[in-house]
C-alpha cells in the first residue's frame, strides 16, 4: 500500500513538472498537422513559420492561465500561530550596548625547584 501511494505521488509530481513543457511536446509530435491546418501564417510562405506561430499562441495562453489562477496571498490576513507581523521603520536606529562582565584570574603557578627527581634504586 505504501509503494502504491509513493508511486502515485511521484507520478503526480512528474505530471506537474511536465505541464509547462506540454505545448512544446504537442508541437513536436503534431508538427505536420499544425503546419497544415492550425498555422496562422500558412498563406504567407515567405515567413517559413511552420506552425511556430501556433506554438507561441499556446505558450502565451498557458502563461496567461498561470497568472490568472494564482491567488494573491496577503500574509497580514493569515498570521502563523501567535506570531504577529511587526513593521520596523528604518528611521529608528537600534543600538545595543554590551557589558563584558568577566574577571581575569591568574591560576598559573610555577614551582622553581632546583632538586632533580631520582627514582628509587633497587638493591
Amino acid at each position: 500500500m505504501k509503494k502504491l501511494l509513493t508511486y502515485t505521488f511521484i507520478g503526480l509530481y512528474v505530471l506537474a513538472m511536465l505541464r509547462p513543457v506540454a505545448p512544446m511536446l504537442d508541437y513536436v509530435i503534431n508538427q505536420d498537422y499544425i503546419k497544415e491546418f492550425l498555422c496562422i501564417n500558412k498563406d504567407n510562405t515567405a515567413l517559413q513559420c511552420n506552425g511556430k506561430c501556433y506554438l507561441m499562441q499556446q505558450l502565451q495562453k498557458q502563461n496567461d492561465d498561470k497568472k490568472h489562477n494564482l491567488p494573491r496571498i496577503a500574509m497580514e490576513e493569515y498570521p502563523i500561530g501567535f506570531v504577529s507581523i511587526v513593521k520596523i521603520s528604518s528611521k529608528e536606529e537600534t543600538t545595543t550596548i554590551y557589558k563584558h562582565n568577566f574577571k581575569y584570574q591568574n591560576l598559573y603557578q610555577f614551582l622553581n625547584d632546583k632538586s632533580s627527581f631520582r627514582p628509587p634504586t633497587i638493591s
